[in-house]
């Protein structure tokens, strides 16, 4: 829990966030958020050690300095994340058309295109929002699932930020059962995206990934069993822009695969256990080939969790 002075730090924080950056040139706004991720690296802590742990799980190849340079490349696409939601609210449709693109999306678009929804599960990579407001400018209107942030004036502004980009935003807790309100967007054809890497239940499915035990949620492939909806995984990548694209150097890929097969036997439990690891191996993939776009501060891989977290 933060004490109320730490609160009041952060959300004065967040609102110079939200007035200064938009502010500034985007080359300075890009450097300083680019220096600020050196120093965070550099001065440790907490988050910084568990991202470190997780990125020696995934890649169990590198050596100290190796893994020393993956964390400082994974803290500046984490910050080049903030510095580019800052700067979001004043992006014209032209510019963020020019920030992201969409690869194997053409399943995706069938679906919607019929009229039905696509549940999609993807990891915490790349910029989240960039990928959610061209989607809904581009595919189908996106509802999404959020955690709670503290305190709670920091996460009432991201939430009417997401709003603003034209997303439905449902809070994790302390509102209705959201759960509720994911059905009822694959019954108006949403596109509904839902980030599982990081189970934040205690109820989701053990899976392989990269090489030791994880959780993840199992929302993505309930819903779409229960509705009948199909699902996806998606990564979400920088990559360097090319001329006339991107921001601060940088694009946004997403990258849909195929629709995930229906398990033909076994009960829900078994098939939301299947489908589930079918999106942690399209997932794992990804993040083993783009790393430092993994933006994973948190405990994921099951030795790490709290044994009271591991209920079945």
């Amino acid at each position: 829990m933060l004490t109320a002075a730490t609160g009041r730090a952060t959300v004065l924080g967040w609102k110079a966030g939200w007035g200064l950056v938009r502010r500034l040139p985007s080359g300075a706004a890009y450097r300083g958020f680019d220096v600020a991720a050196d120093v965070l690296a550099r001065r440790g802590g907490k988050s910084i050690s568990r991202l470190r742990a997780n990125y020696a799980k995934v890649r169990p190849d590198l050596d100290d300095a190796g893994l020393d340079a993956l964390v400082r490349a994974g803290m500046r696409s984490y910050l080049r994340y903030f510095c580019e939601a800052f700067r979001l609210p004043d992006r014209t449709t032209e510019e963020l058309d020019a920030m992201c693109r969409a690869v194997n999306d053409e399943g995706v678009r069938s679906s919607l295109a019929a009229g039905r929804s696509a549940v999609i599960f993807i990891a915490h990579m790349g910029n989240w929002d960039i990928a959610g407001a061209w989607s809904t400018a581009h595919l189908a209107p996106v509802t999404t699932v959020v955690e709670r942030l503290e305190p709670e004036a920091v996460f009432r502004d991201f939430f009417a930020f997401r709003k603003s980009l034209g997303m439905t935003i449902l809070p994790l807790t302390g509102g209705p059962n959201p759960f509720n309100g994911l059905q009822a967007a694959v019954q108006r054809g949403d596109f509904v995206a839902l980030a599982a890497d990081r189970d934040l239940t205690s109820n989701g499915v053990e899976v392989d990934f990269c090489g030791s035990r994880a959780r993840m949620a199992k929302g993505p492939a309930l819903l779409a069993l229960l509705t009948g909806a199909p699902l996806y995984a998606a990564s979400i990548h920088y990559a360097p822009a090319t001329a006339g694209r991107g921001a601060g150097g940088f694009e946004t890929v997403v990258t849909f695969s195929d629709e995930m097969a229906v398990p033909e036997s076994g009960d829900t439990t078994d098939k939301v256990r299947v489908m589930t690891q079918a999106c942690a191996a399209y997932l794992q993939g990804a993040i083993l080939e783009h790393t430092a776009d993994w933006h994973m501060l948190q405990r994921v891989f099951v030795e790490d969790l709290d044994p009271a977290r591991l209920k079945v």
